[in-house]
């Protein structure tokens, strides 16, 4: 009988944890369907006393907001797979292969992860416009394509494969490159998967870098098109929440799919340091 309690009890206190955590983004939900005098009465209304839907078709009349997620679908699956490459190949090298100065090398690839992005935004947009990239999705996308966290994280997986697989891939003539591709990629779709999902949600939320080096509309994402329906003279929140309700749907449905892998990834490359 006190077993059973106190395990209601931790149910109870998890489900007010989760609703609270999770509200947020009901409300952004709610907010997305409220008409413009219950989007800005004060006191607040917590709930939709009416469906006003008309909402997400006003959102796309004042801001091109399909050309920016398709924009944003872009660049944040250009990055993805440019992480996923270079962060795998730099892994592999760590932890399969023998060189001069690994360790030290991959202690000081890792001690880059100490630095914020802040501090390095402004030598990468000097580079950026001496190369002619601003406006461009060169520019947008190739100062992410290496990762130094990735590249923790599949060594760390890396690390647990066992050696006798690749000794015994030696003994059938297999090679560094094709016991990579054949052996190593295949039986790391776990950490491969969590990698692919936090780098595409990673660029997917980001704001600061698109507004620096992007002037022209066509080549905006959806984080500055958010910011482009509220207005100087008033801001109509019912829209703007319309508008972050379709920004974050795509996001959510991917974390959802991906949760597993991504769980799963996390646990992996923490069995071992």
């Amino acid at each position: 009988m006190k077993r059973h309690l106190s395990s209601t009890l931790v149910y109870v206190l998890l489900t007010i944890a989760a609703a609270l955590i999770l509200y947020p983004v009901i409300y952004t939900f709610f907010m997305a369907v409220m008409s413009p005098e219950e989007a800005s009465a004060y006191p607040p209304s917590f709930f939709p006393h009416s469906f006003h839907m008309a909402n997400f078709t006003e959102v796309f009349e004042i801001v091109p907001i399909a050309a920016f997620i398709g924009n944003t679908f872009l660049i944040s699956g250009l990055t993805m797979i440019g992480q996923l490459i270079t962060a795998s190949l730099a892994a592999y090298a760590f932890a399969k292969m023998e060189f001069r100065g690994k360790n030290f090398i991959f202690s000081m690839f890792v001690a880059t992860m100490m630095i914020p992005w802040e501090v390095t935004i402004i030598p990468n947009y000097l580079t950026v416009r001496s190369w002619n990239w601003l406006d461009t999705y060169q520019g947008l996308t190739v100062p992410f394509l290496a990762t130094a966290f990735g590249t923790f994280l599949l060594r760390q997986f890396f690390l647990q494969l066992p050696k006798e697989l690749f000794e015994a891939a030696r003994m059938d003539g297999c090679g560094h490159v094709r016991y990579f591709l054949f052996h190593v990629l295949p039986l790391s779709r776990p950490a491969l998967g969590t990698l692919a999902v936090y780098s595409f949600l990673n660029m997917y939320n980001s704001y600061l870098w698109p507004l620096l080096i992007t002037n022209s509309e066509n080549m905006r994402t959806v984080q500055i098109g958010i910011s482009m329906l509220e207005f100087q003279e008033s801001t109509s929140w019912n829209l703007v929440f319309a508008g972050t309700a379709l920004v974050i749907l795509p996001s959510l449905l991917l974390l959802i799919f991906g949760l597993k892998q991504l769980v799963r990834g996390m646990a992996a490359g923490a069995l071992k340091g």
